[in-house]
Formats: C-alpha cells, sequence, structure tokens
C-alpha cells in the first residue's frame, strides 16, 4: 500500500480536533509530573515498581483495562514488564523519530513484538498486554521516537499488527517526519508549538491517523473532515 504524506495543513486540522477534546493531555501531564528528567521528557525505569505502577495506570486511562492485582496475588503485569525491561531497557533507541535508523527500528520492532506478548492475566482468562498497549508503553517510553497505533490504524496502513508491521509503521512515520519538517521549513524545530499543544512530532502524526482513521471510520470526525484521507488519496 503506498500511503499519502500528511501535509501540515492536514496535521493542523487533526490536531484542532484533539485540542478540542477536554483533558486531553490530562493523563500524560500526570505521567510527566510523576518522571520526568530535567528536559521534561519521561524519565521511566521499569525496574523501579513504583515506575511500573504508573504506567500500567497511565495505561488504564487510555482504556486498556489491565487488571490490578489484589493484595497477595499473583502480579503477571508487573513480572512480565520488569523481565521484558530487563532485555529491551537499555537496547531501546531514543532520538527524533526522523533521526531512527533502521536498525534502531529494528530493535523497536523487536521489543514491541517482545512486549505485546508479556502476560498480564493469568488463569482461565490469559491475557498478554497486546498490540495496542503495547505500542503506547514504547511511546511513554520514548515519545520522541515512537509512533504508536490502534488497531484500525494498523490494519489500515499494514493489514497486521505483528513486530514485521510495527516495523513498517516505524518507517513510515520517520518518512513523514522528514516531509513534515522539511515542509515547515525553519519552523520545523517548533512543529508541536505549531499544533498548540506540547507533544512530539511523533505523537502529532499518530494523533493525524487516529483522527483520520480511527475516528474517520466511525464518523465522529464529521463529514467536513478527513476527506483529504477519505476520497481517494490514499495512494
Amino acid at each position: 500500500m503506498s500511503d499519502p504524506l500528511p501535509p501540515l495543513a492536514e496535521l493542523r486540522r487533526a490536531a484542532e480536533v484533539f485540542n478540542g477534546f477536554a483533558n486531553v493531555d490530562a493523563s500524560w501531564l500526570r505521567l510527566l509530573e510523576a518522571v520526568s528528567d530535567q528536559r521534561g521528557q519521561p524519565a521511566i525505569d521499569l525496574s523501579q515498581a513504583a515506575h511500573r505502577t504508573i504506567i500500567l495506570r497511565w495505561l488504564n486511562s487510555w482504556g486498556c483495562r489491565i487488571r490490578y492485582p489484589r493484595e497477595g496475588e499473583p502480579a503477571p503485569f508487573d513480572d512480565g514488564v520488569t523481565a521484558w525491561w530487563e532485555v529491551w531497557g537499555a537496547a531501546l533507541p531514543d532520538v527524533d523519530l526522523v533521526d531512527l535508523t533502521d536498525a534502531g527500528i529494528d530493535t523497536a520492532a523487536k521489543a514491541y513484538s517482545d512486549l505485546s506478548g508479556v502476560v498480564v492475566a493469568a488463569g482461565r482468562a490469559r491475557r498478554t498486554l497486546g498490540p495496542t498497549a503495547a505500542a503506547k508503553t514504547l511511546y511513554a517510553l520514548r515519545p520522541n521516537t515512537i509512533m504508536p497505533w490502534d488497531a484500525a490504524i494498523a490494519t489500515t496502513l499494514h493489514g497486521d499488527r505483528d513486530g514485521a508491521a510495527f516495523g513498517r509503521h516505524l518507517r513510515l512515520g520517520r518518512d513523514w517526519a522528514a516531509a513534515v519538517v522539511a515542509e515547515a521549513g525553519d519552523e520545523g524545530a517548533t512543529i508541536p508549538a505549531l499544533m498548540g499543544r506540547p507533544v512530539s512530532l511523533a505523537k502529532v502524526l499518530d494523533e493525524y491517523l487516529y483522527v483520520a482513521i480511527t475516528l474517520g471510520a466511525t464518523g465522529d470526525w464529521g463529514t467536513d473532515r478527513g476527506e483529504w484521507w477519505k476520497n481517494g488519496n490514499r495512494g
């Protein structure tokens, strides 16, 4: 599938939709308040129990519905994420999306594949973290680097939600980021400010896809929005 590069005007239109959502950044700002470095970026260390709790609460604030264990019960999310972090924490790329190398994308895709398979509920109702929550977690860990997705975005653009598809998603995001920065010219370094909110370009692109695909599929964006995507402009 050949996918169109979103012009800056479309990113602005998608941002208008997101800017209209009540408290759209509330949970993200709470996460930053709890764990951030001197640059105001998340400094999450999943070897720390408190940080694992913060990530779990943040994921559930976005509808992931991961069960909190009762006192004395096993904590599969906690155990699984700890083990995953020991393998992948130091290896995750930490650059702007536009600067991701092919090797960095391959690493992120493998980390995503392993993370999506982490068991978060055991017993008869055994459940893994899954593709959407894994992508959101990677975004929280590397907000300037990882363009997340949801089921609608993944299947529409890539036809799958496995590690290979996530790698394709990051390559698409890297190409889009480069094109958007080039179009913005001198303003390329301040694109999030142009969108009206302090979020990374990776998140701006994700919000565009959410509005154009996820909301567009249900008609929630309205008949006057998203037409550039829906009316045959998908390459």
